[in-house]
């Protein structure tokens, strides 16, 4: 059992793809990108509402990545369905990180 923390609201929504990459979606709209062997979180970002819609519109109620692994579809509260893709520039940086996370196997 691993226990993931870093969201300050109801997580609503998970996505796993094939390399590994867990998303993690909330009610105030903010998506946290883990590393799902270690429980690393690499990043977070904030879902953008569709214009003339109101802030709280902002949270993630579904999430799921397409058959390459590459591009997130999320249903969110604004009551649009966003695509998000990889950034092709982004580059993989090496990181010493050690979990403080209590693990136990059963």
């Amino acid at each position: 059992i691993q226990n993931l923390s870093g969201h300050n609201a109801i997580v609503n929504t998970l996505a796993l793809n094939q390399d590994g990459v867990l998303v993690s979606g909330a009610d105030n709209g903010t998506m946290h990108f883990w590393d799902w062997k270690t429980g690393y979180n690499f990043q977070r970002c904030q879902a953008q509402v569709q214009p003339g819609s109101l802030d709280s519109e902002s949270g993630l109620f579904a999430m799921r990545f397409d058959h390459s692994g590459s591009r997130l579809i999320a249903c969110e509260a604004d009551k649009t369905i966003k695509v998000y893709k990889e950034d092709e520039n982004a580059i993989e940086e090496p990181i010493n990180w050690k979990p403080d996370l209590l693990r136990k196997k059963y």
